[in-house]
């Protein structure tokens, strides 16, 4: 019997549900926004996979999988720090318990930002970040640092299907 997958995700520009979109349909799952599951169906399912945007330390949505009881649970993050140089077990250690922590699998990708379709919450905390940049010494600043001063107040779109590809190859695997 094939498995039950559900790709659930909670998006409030776009990257996310696109990640969602290529996961759901490589992996022939069910998709739904996350705003419209009822908890109570996640235990139905072999396999969970919850992505959620990073804003100010957190993970947009994650209460839906971290309050309720999953068999396997997957999460993706998106943002815009480049994956491969960013440490994100601040953030994960903050948004999950030590029990559940133990028993989920995290894979990270990079989205996108448009300035001009922010809200007027995420102007003022890109804002924010960027003051705070500014602040550091020059020879202080890491490579995001750097892009992020170069790339503020445009659009741009880190989006790469091909880095799903290890969190499908993870869950054909369970």
């Amino acid at each position: 019997m094939p498995k039950k997958i559900l790709v659930t995700y909670t998006s409030k520009y776009g990257s996310t549900r696109k990640y969602a979109e290529w996961i759901a349909s490589a992996l022939n799952a069910d998709l739904f926004a996350a705003q419209t599951v009822e908890p109570k169906i996640l235990s139905q399912y072999h396999v969970v996979i919850y992505g959620g945007g990073l804003y100010a330390g957190g993970i947009a949505g994650v209460k839906l999988v971290t309050q309720n009881p999953c068999k396997n649970l997957i999460v993706f993050t998106v943002g815009l720090a480049d994956p491969n140089s960013t440490d994100y077990s601040e953030i994960i250690n903050k948004n999950f318990m030590p029990e559940l922590l133990a028993k989920t699998k995290f894979f990270h990708l990079r989205g996108g930002i448009d300035y001009k379709k922010l809200g007027p919450v995420h102007k003022v905390m890109m804002a924010m970040m960027k003051g705070m940049i500014q602040r550091k010494p020059e020879s202080e600043r890491e490579a995001d640092d750097k892009e992020f001063l170069d790339t503020y107040n445009s659009k741009v779109n880190f989006e790469d299907k091909g880095t799903i590809d290890s969190l499908i190859v993870y869950v054909k695997g369970l």
